[in-house]
């Protein structure tokens, strides 16, 4: 028998500082055709830097992106130099909609944020947020809203 889905969480908005986004965007511009990834650093539910990361998939970078544990360990320590934490991860998804796939939702973990971007043609067309549910079965779609200044 195959159990039903937990029902949705309340999810708050992911807030990202003024000018992160269009770092995320670039950084998938930079990338296309291949998968940019990164980091999303903050606090509660605020992103104050998205860090880079480079993706180092043996699958080919065109259609998935890796962290390996290093990159995940540095990604924690620029958190901790910024008094921040982890708060998720980005990457972009090259002429496919800003939606995770089958492969994103087997690799993801709860409680962490998922900003993905749509890439289109080398072109930048769609940002958006997904947090995974506890039970691992679905993403619920998360807000992204801007806040502040750099």
């Amino acid at each position: 028998m195959i159990a039903e889905p937990t029902a949705p969480m309340l999810i708050v908005p992911i807030r990202l500082l003024s000018g992160v986004i269009e770092w995320i965007r670039r950084h998938a511009c930079e990338t296309y055709p291949n998968e940019c990834c990164g980091a999303l650093l903050g606090r509660g539910n605020e992103v104050v830097e998205a860090y880079g990361l480079e993706n180092k998939t043996d699958e080919g970078p065109r259609r998935r992106f890796l962290i390996r544990p290093d990159d995940y360990r540095s990604a924690e320590h620029r958190a901790k130099l910024l008094s921040a934490e982890l708060l998720g991860f980005y990457h972009s998804h090259p002429d496919h909609p800003a939606q995770p796939s089958q492969y994103d939702l087997e690799h993801a973990w709860p409680a962490f944020s998922y900003v993905i971007v749509s890439v289109e043609a080398g072109t930048s067309v769609d940002v958006r947020s997904w947090v995974l549910r506890e039970d691992r079965s679905v993403f619920d779609e998360q807000t992204v809203e801007a806040y502040g200044s750099l």
